[in-house]
């Protein structure tokens, strides 16, 4: 994993982290949790349009992965399970970060996520001895707090897939291959969050635990990776700024696993992964509940613990590496312009209607009926008479509306058309009035 260079690109990426979070929240993004009480570290709450573009990523992802597949079977499980899930899958034990603490200012840090272990990085102090830290949240459940109460937040999605896996099989009757997926809360007590929403200790994750037979795993495995790359793509991340790297010691689950790192401002890091877990899971799960989960093949009457290719992608990863792919800043008549260059697929706002002028009736009524009848066919639509016509434009490239529809004195006296611009050109063209739905049909 590479870490931001010192000197000039250090500050310019720096200044760059800074301008995407100050974007976020001055319209609306993402906001610190609990800010009014001086925040609590690891939480992000999202706002009206931070939601949007969260929704219509993960409404992507269940589409292409989920509806629009027949191998597909989708899963809600419960953020509470019991703890001898966790037991079973060794995460009570073996689900932990190296933790490092400073002698001096008494800070703690993951030892992998800092250059020297024996200096402090904040106060340049002496670091104590590394030692493993659980992750998990721990929790009662119930009246009493005793050892037979404990449950944990759960620290990934899978394991609700894993112990479902046998009611899937009951009700469904699915052959192999097939698929598990969920999008669902995890909760980590990460012990250092950092990089804005990167590091959180309450996430989103997309996950899908697809089941295959033993000797079969390597072309599910290919099959995932090309869908993962594909789906980058999809959402709008610019392929240079995607990495493929594959892990010389996977996690204890895992025999084969591949990374897929993103360059956001801050570095480069992980932004998703894709794990072949063999049948560890079932296997433990089987083992330790004395339930049979072997899956019997109808055609050859042999029965099995099928194996298991995890694509694990994170929502909140997914929005972050999308915001910081779609800022940008040029030049546009003369004046430095900040605009979100999202695809239009996960744009929070996909068309913006205004009044040229607000105080004008006429006017107002026109856009208002355009507004109405654009929203009713793509949804995401705005009505914007804030402010002169400049602003509007300025605050609606902010947000990463694609294309705003003006409704100006020629509307309504001369040839009912309207003004269309182009976010990332500034283009304007007339358009007929009648002819805006066919027109964004093409282009959204």
């Amino acid at each position: 994993m590479s870490k931001i260079k010192s000197g000039e690109n250090s500050h310019g990426a720096s200044k760059r982290m800074e301008d995407i979070i100050s974007l976020c929240k001055r319209r609306g993004f993402i906001f610190q949790g609990s800010e009014i009480y001086g925040g609590l570290a690891g939480t992000w709450d999202y706002g009206h349009l931070g939601l949007a573009l969260k929704n219509n990523i993960k409404n992507l992802w269940w589409k292409k992965f989920v509806t629009d597949r027949d191998d597909m079977y989708g899963v809600d499980a419960a953020i509470l399970m019991n703890q001898k899930v966790w037991q079973a899958t060794g995460h009570a034990e073996n689900f932990s970060d190296p933790l490092i603490e400073c002698k001096k200012c008494k800070k703690r840090f993951r030892e992998d996520k800092i250059t020297d272990s024996k200096k402090c990085p904040e106060c340049g102090g002496g670091m104590g001895e590394s030692k493993q830290f659980n992750m998990m949240f721990k929790t009662h459940v119930g009246a009493t707090e005793d050892s037979s109460s404990i449950s944990y937040l759960r620290p990934e999605t899978a394991q609700g897939m894993f112990v479902n896996y046998k009611n899937i099989i009951d009700s469904y009757h699915p052959k192999l291959p097939f698929g598990m997926a969920q999008i669902g809360k995890a909760f980590r007590n990460e012990i250092s969050p950092g990089d804005f929403t990167f590091r959180s200790r309450e996430f989103e994750q997309m996950e899908i635990e697809y089941l295959v037979k033993p000797k079969e795993w390597e072309e599910s495995f290919e099959h995932f990776r090309n869908e993962m790359i594909d789906w980058t793509k999809q959402i709008g991340l610019k392929p240079e700024h995607v990495y493929e790297l594959e892990i010389e010691k996977p996690a204890f689950y895992s025999k084969r696993t591949i990374d897929f790192e993103f360059e956001f401002p801050f570095g480069r890091e992980e932004l998703y992964g894709l794990a072949y877990r063999t049948d560890y899971d079932l296997k433990k799960h089987s083992d330790a509940s004395g339930i049979d989960l072997a899956y019997l093949d109808e055609e050859t009457k042999e029965k099995f613990i099928p194996h298991c290719i995890e694509p694990s992608l994170g929502v909140d990863r997914s929005v972050l590496a999308v915001i910081c792919d779609a800022y940008t800043e040029d030049e546009l008549g003369g004046e430095k312009r900040i605009y979100m260059k999202f695809n239009p697929t996960v744009a929070p706002v996909k068309i913006a209607v205004f009044p040229l002028l607000k105080n004008k009736p006429v006017l107002v009524e026109k856009a208002k009926e355009v507004y109405n009848n654009l929203k009713k066919e793509f949804g995401a639509v705005m009505f914007d008479d804030n402010g002169n016509i400049g602003k509007r434009y300025r605050r609606q490239d902010e947000i990463g509306t694609p294309y705003c529809v003006t409704v100006d004195f020629e509307t309504i006296e001369k040839d009912s058309m309207v003004t269309v611009r182009d976010r990332d050109s500034g283009e304007q063209t007339r358009v007929k009035i009648e002819d805006l739905s066919g027109h964004f049909k093409k282009v959204l």
